[in-house]
C-alpha cells in the first residue's frame, strides 16, 4: 500500500521531470524532521531519534495506520544512515524475486555498502517467507525496515519480532493535518474554504495525510472565487470511508471498545461504537452474537433478564432485517450497559474448571450415585441418601463433592441487582449447612 510521501523511483523517460506530479509526491519530505506527526518516535527522546543520534540503526517494524509516513520514514533512515534503499510490497513479490533481492544485497555488503530493505504490507508474507529473512538479517546482509497496518502480534513470526524493534505509527490528529494542510497550500495557493469547511475538509482525511493531499488537490483544482462553505463542499467530495476492516485489527480494536463501552456502564459510548462498527460495514448477526456474550460474561445474573433481552433482539434481527432489525439489537446494547454487573457466575464457572483439571478422576461420594442392581448396593451405592424434600426447611445439608475433598467457595456472588437475592439463599442455606453439620 502507498504510504505518505512514498516516493516513487525517478522515471528515465525524456521529459519525465515535466510530466503532472500528485500533490503528495511533490510534497514528500527531504528531511525526517519534515515529517509530521510522529514526534514521539522521531523526537530527541524517541526511539528512532535516540538511534540516528548513535548511529546505530535495528531492523524495526512500523505499525500505523495508512498515510501516517512509514514508507518516508523508512527511505530518509536509509539516506541519514547511508544505506542503499531498496523498496518491495509483499503483495507483488514472491520467492525468485526476494531471491534477486537477497542476492543484490550480498554484492553490496562484500563490497562493502548495506541495504535497508523495505518490505510494505509484511503481513501478507506467509510464515515461511517471513522466516527467509532471518539469516540475511544476522549476518547483516539486510537491515529490515517492515511496515504493516495490522497488529504485528498476530501477523508476524515471533523468530522475526525477536530480531526487530516495532514501532508504533500514530494517525494523524486535525493539528498535524491543519500543518499538513498549509504546507500544501505553500504550493496550491490559499484554499477557497470558510472555517467550518476547512475544518470539515480535515475531518474527511479521517487521520490519513495522503488521504488530505489528495482532497486539497481536488478543492484547488475547481478554482473557485469564493469561499466555499461545508454543504458545498460535501456535495462535491465523497466523505472518505472510515478506516475498518472487518477481519483486521480495526475490527478487534472496536469490538473492545464496545464490549468495554458495555461493561462500564456507557449507553453512549456503546452506541457510538456499535455505529462506528455497522458503518464500516460489519454484521450485524456478528455484533448480536458478541452483545448476547457481554449478557452472560459482565451482567450475569445480576439481571437475568439480560440474556433474554440479547437473545430476543437478535431473533428480530433475524425477522426484520437491515436496518429496522439493528434497532432491536441496540436497544437490547443500551438495556446492557445500563443493567447492573456481575461476573460472579463468570468468575465461579472458570474455577470450577480449574478445579475440575486439578481433582482428575474422583468419584462422587457414594452415598449420592444411583444403585440400580443388587451389586451396586452390596458396594454402598445410594446408602445414606437424605432425600432433600423429606428433610428440614427441603434442605438435608449432605456433602455433595468427593471424599475427602476439602469444600471450595466457587460462586461468590456481589450484591448487585438480583444477585442481591441470589447472596442471601447463598447465606440462608450456608447457615443451615453449618447447623447440619454441628
Amino acid at each position: 500500500m502507498a504510504d505518505l510521501f512514498d516516493q516513487a523511483p525517478k522515471d528515465a523517460t525524456p521529459g519525465a521531470d515535466a510530466a503532472p506530479h500528485p500533490l503528495a509526491d511533490r510534497l514528500r519530505p527531504k528531511t525526517l524532521a519534515e515529517v509530521i506527526g510522529q514526534d514521539h518516535l522521531l523526537g530527541p527522546d524517541g526511539p528512532l531519534g535516540a538511534m540516528l543520534a548513535t548511529g546505530h540503526l535495528t531492523s524495526l517494524i512500523l505499525w500505523g495506520p495508512p498515510g501516517t509516513g512509514k514508507t518516508s520514514i523508512a527511505r530518509l533512515l536509509a539516506a541519514e544512515t547511508d544505506l542503499s534503499f531498496v523498496q518491495i510490497s509483499a503483495i507483488f513479490t514472491g520467492v525468485a524475486e526476494l531471491r534477486k533481492v537477497f542476492e543484490a544485497a550480498k554484492l553490496r555488503h562484500g563490497n562493502g555498502q548495506g541495504t535497508l530493505l523495505f518490505v510494505d504490507e509484511i503481513h501478507r508474507f506467509n510464515r515461511a517467507q517471513q522466516d527467509g529473512f532471518l539469516p540475511h538479517m544476522e549476518d547483516g546482509t539486510i537491515l529490515l525496515v517492515g511496515a504493516t497496518t495490522e497488529n504485528p502480534s498476530f501477523e508476524l513470526n515471533r523468530a522475526l519480532l525477536s530480531r526487530a524493534q516495532v514501532l508504533v505509527l500514530e494517525r494523524l490528529d486535525l493539528a498535524a493535518l491543519e500543518r499538513l494542510a498549509q504546507r500544501a497550500e505553500k504550493e496550491v495557493g490559499p484554499l477557497p474554504l470558510d472555517g467550518p469547511a476547512r475544518e470539515a475538509l480535515l475531518e474527511m482525511a479521517d487521520g490519513d495525510g495522503r488521504a488530505l493531499l489528495n482532497l486539497v488537490e481536488q478543492v484547488a483544482a475547481w478554482g473557485a472565487k469564493e469561499k466555499v462553505g461545508t454543504a458545498a463542499l460535501t456535495a462535491r467530495l465523497q466523505r472518505r470511508a472510515a478506516q475498518y476492516d472487518k477481519s483486521g485489527d480495526a475490527h478487534y480494536n472496536l469490538i473492545s471498545a464496545l464490549h468495554k463501552s458495555v461493561r462500564g456502564s456507557d449507553p453512549d459510548a456503546a452506541l457510538y461504537w456499535f455505529a462506528r462498527m455497522l458503518e464500516g460495514g460489519e454484521d450485524p448477526r456478528y455484533l448480536a452474537r458478541r452483545i448476547t456474550r457481554m449478557a452472560v460474561e459482565d451482567i450475569g445474573l445480576a439481571d437475568p433478564q439480560a440474556n433474554a433481552v440479547c437473545v430476543s433482539a437478535w431473533e428480530t434481527y433475524e425477522r426484520l432485517g437491515s436496518p429496522e432489525g439493528e434497532l432491536a439489537i441496540a436497544e437490547a446494547l443500551v438495556y446492557l450497559a445500563l443493567a447492573p454487573k456481575s461476573n460472579g457466575v463468570y468468575t465461579a464457572y472458570k474455577a470450577a474448571r480449574a478445579l475440575a483439571r486439578e481433582t482428575g478422576s474422583e468419584p462422587p461420594p457414594k452415598h449420592i450415585l444411583n444403585a440400580p442392581t443388587a451389586m451396586m448396593k452390596e458396594q454402598g451405592y445410594g446408602a445414606g441418601y437424605a432425600y432433600d424434600h423429606d428433610a428440614e426447611d427441603g434442605f438435608s445439608g449432605q456433602n455433595y463433592f468427593p471424599d475427602g475433598m476439602s469444600r471450595p467457595v466457587l460462586y461468590a456472588p456481589p450484591e448487585r441487582g438480583f444477585e442481591r437475592e441470589l447472596k442471601k439463599r447463598l447465606d440462608y442455606f450456608a447457615g443451615l449447612r453449618a447447623r447440619r453439620q454441628s
